[in-house]
């Protein structure tokens, strides 16, 4: 696999949403959860979201539950949650695995790609994914959204 282009998930609603989907799209991929305590970070993503999204930017949230059971809901509830608590308006994917051996495809190949750095430790850990699909950078769970690292970031990204 030599780009983001090559994976898939599924939407919170059971559909496809291969990566395709964001071709020549600078995508920010975070793995999320609804009962953490960095939860409240889903308002700086959807901001970042509306603030970049008609430059060519996707905020993809991708719901775990691996860090203390923090994302138990099915995802009929995460779909709810997530558009009453905070009106998120960017794609989200059903529940997966982010890292040890049942990871996600997508996070085996940006862990290949970037390193130790690109393994989340905790929820809201950030991938940053280019126009061409490749793996430019990964932020720490708690680097804000709209921290200046991410947006000067994603700004060199575009």
């Amino acid at each position: 696999m030599s780009s983001a282009y090559d994976f898939a998930f599924d939407s919170l609603d059971g559909q496809p949403l291969p990566l395709t989907t964001f071709r020549d799209k600078v995508m920010l991929v975070v793995n999320t959860a609804s009962k953490c305590g960095l939860t409240p970070q889903y308002d700086g993503l959807e901001k970042l979201y509306s603030e970049y999204r008609d430059r060519g930017v996707v905020v993809l949230g991708v719901p775990c539950n691996q860090f203390a059971g923090q994302e138990p809901g099915t995802e009929a509830e995460i779909q709810t949650f997530c558009s009453t608590t905070f009106g998120i308006d960017f794609p989200m994917t059903s529940k997966v695995d982010v890292k040890g051996e049942d990871a996600h495809p997508f996070y085996k190949w940006a862990e290949a790609e970037l390193g130790e750095p690109a393994v989340p430790v905790w929820n809201f850990h950030k991938i940053l994914i280019g126009k061409h699909g490749e793996a430019i950078r990964a932020f720490g769970p708690r680097t804000e959204p709209l921290d200046a690292e991410v947006t000067a970031a994603i700004e060199a990204a575009l």
